[in-house]
């Protein structure tokens, strides 16, 4: 609405009369670049129902004593699932999300009704695990990315956040806003860690942290803040002073929040928001040691979403290149072709088998520092590559909207650049 009455107030002939015509462009261009500010969205109270004698933590899953990263029982009824909503509610719903840059009220809840934010909180507060589940995570959203990377990661924001508490939040964090994710009415909320900035290191960060009597003040900006408008509560990477980067958590209506809207290549069906931070009270969310596996884990789950999404690019070329002709027979026939499609085919395994064993020890309280790198490096490259090819096999459908690949190329260059949002 904002934009329609800029677009019109620009057509304005009085404009010319006042010598404004080239501020006024200026103001139209401004606004429809960047969208509107609001504030923070108006939050519940959160309150600690009952009180806790300690945290709640999953103990780690027990090792098998083999390598084998065939998924249990229960993963496999958990996968099937949420493969199911993937193929006849996110996958048909893709297109039109993509060009609203929004996840459709009535999807979101869909997914809130398959529990997704209580796949790592402990059963004695209302979660559904009792030990554990990284892989579980992993393959979560490997599955929801097959059908639309953007909704995959609009439903899964939320989970970031009650993982997060699980995993660091003392007592009092668990009993005050735990039980809300456990519930009906699942608040929406975002892991950010990304800043506006060229070659971002989520270990240099800007924002920062100052420590106050009664916990801490936030200054700075976090960038692509999945459903930033709507989020409720928010858990903020900055760096506490002279000790190095932390995680805190703040809710969203404080007056220092402002959401500004920023537009994105790929995953549009997130609504990425650019969050603005102004003396915004925090409290701190576990040890500076666990800032660094939030990291670890938030690459993880990103590398598990360019599993769904490039198994998504294999399942659509391959019959459209045997049923596409050329010369009299199918373009599979020619080598390049074929060639090409099997490459998908190779990367994508390899991608999978390091995603996967880094997601099994780190289920298993191994380090795993060493495979989330090599998991992220490939994905990353080869998840680019995946896309590229896509479009490639397609020619001149590959360009058009018509056919889903030019997204889902948007959306695997997305991989590379992305921290947290996600958290398995």
């Amino acid at each position: 609405m904002g934009v329609a009455l800029l677009n019109r107030l620009s057509k304005w002939r009085a404009i010319d009369r006042l010598g404004l015509r080239r501020q006024t462009e200026r103001v139209v261009f401004e606004a429809t670049k960047t969208g509107f500010r609001t504030a923070g969205a108006l939050s519940r109270s959160f309150t600690a129902a009952t009180k806790l004698a300690k945290p709640s933590r999953l103990p780690v899953a027990k090792a098998s004593g083999r390598f084998d990263l065939t998924p249990t029982e229960d993963q496999q009824m958990v996968v099937a699932v949420v493969a199911e909503f993937a193929a006849e509610v996110l996958r048909p719903a893709a297109a039109e999300a993509d060009v609203a840059g929004t996840t459709d009220a009535k999807v979101l809840q869909q997914s809130v009704e398959l529990g997704l934010s209580l796949i790592e909180v402990p059963e004695e507060l209302g979660g559904i695990v009792s030990e554990r589940s990284t892989m579980t995570g992993v393959l979560v959203a490997e599955a929801m990315a097959h059908g639309d990377m953007g909704q995959a990661v609009a439903c899964l924001a939320p989970a970031a956040v009650s993982t997060a508490i699980s995993l660091w939040g003392d007592e009092a964090q668990q009993a005050t806003y735990l039980p809300a994710f456990t519930g009906e009415s699942v608040p929406a909320a975002a892991l950010a860690i990304v800043e506006p900035r060229p070659l971002f290191d989520p270990f240099a960060l800007k924002t920062r942290a100052t420590r106050q009597r009664n916990g801490h003040l936030l200054n700075g900006v976090k960038s692509l803040v999945p459903r930033g408008a709507e989020a409720e509560v928010f858990v903020i990477a900055a760096r506490l002073e002279d000790q190095g980067p932390a995680l805190f958590l703040i809710e969203s209506g404080h007056p220092g929040v402002t959401i500004e809207a920023e537009p994105s290549m790929g995953l549009r069906a997130a609504s990425l928001s650019r969050v603005l931070l102004e003396d915004v009270p925090a409290v701190q969310l576990g040890t500076l040691a666990d800032y660094a596996e939030c990291i670890r884990l938030s690459r993880l789950g990103w590398c598990a979403l360019s599993l769904g999404t490039a198994k998504s690019v294999l399942d659509y070329v391959t019959p459209y290149v045997n049923e596409r002709t050329a010369f009299g027979e199918p373009i599979s026939h020619r080598q390049s072709v074929a060639f090409m499609v099997a490459n998908i085919g190779i990367e994508l395994e390899g991608m999978r088998l390091v995603t996967y064993r880094a997601g099994s020890r780190a289920e298993q309280g191994l380090p795993y520092a060493r495979e989330v790198a090599l998991a992220r490096r490939l994905c990353t490259e080869k998840g680019m590559q995946i896309g590229t090819d896509g479009v490639q096999l397609l020619g001149g459908h590959g360009f058009v909207k018509e056919h889903p690949v030019e997204r889902w190329y948007r959306d695997l260059r997305a991989v590379g650049v992305m921290e947290g949002a996600v958290l398995v």
